[in-house]
């Protein structure tokens, strides 16, 4: 048959025996708030994305969306004390930036589309000279029509934003420099 997509195989649970009345009971009806509870846990502990149930004429269905929280690698630039030779190579992985000594560079956990701002017509999350706290939103980079937040690691104040608005960024690529030792 021309152009009908099969739908993927659903994986069963089953459900243990219920301790106490039957469902639809008084206390355990289908739908109450413990019941809910319930579902929602077997849910979670099965790392399901969605449940329906149907008992008695009432169908219940659940769906849980997972979100994933991307880390940000902060990258710490070190004054070295020992002296360095000239013939050492500097990875790619962690490019330098000249006169970044002290300062650390935020840089892009995945491949994507960097915005400042959470829309177009909102004001920016942050600006060069702006003081910042751990865990605030710098930026978001759009990954496959999702938007991840990147937040701060550390309290500073943010020396340079090193990328344009809707430009596209690599992995790895430094987006921000933080001073860490600035305070409002």
């Amino acid at each position: 048959m021309k152009g009908r997509r099969s739908r993927p195989k659903a994986r069963r649970i089953v459900l243990p025996e219920r301790q106490g009345p039957p469902l639809g009971e008084a206390g355990s009806a289908i739908g109450s708030s413990k019941h809910l509870q319930e579902l929602i846990d077997l849910l979670r502990r099965n790392n399901l994305t969605e449940l329906e149930l149907e008992h008695q004429g009432v169908r219940i269905r659940l769906r849980h969306e997972i979100i994933a929280r991307v880390p940000v690698p902060v990258h710490q630039e070190s004054v070295a004390t020992v002296p360095q030779q000239p013939s050492q190579v500097v990875s790619p992985a962690t490019p330098m930036i000249e006169g970044t000594a002290g300062f650390v560079t935020v840089t892009s956990p995945i491949v994507g589309t960097f915005y400042r701002s959470p829309s177009p017509d909102a004001d920016s999350y942050v600006d060069e000279g702006d003081f910042i706290k751990k865990g605030q939103v710098l930026c978001i980079v759009e990954a496959m029509k999702l938007m991840n937040e990147i937040e701060s690691e550390i309290d500073g104040r943010i020396v340079k934003i090193l990328v344009e608005n809707t430009k596209s960024v690599e992995y790895g690529q430094p987006l921000f420099l933080i001073d860490p030792k600035a305070t409002p």
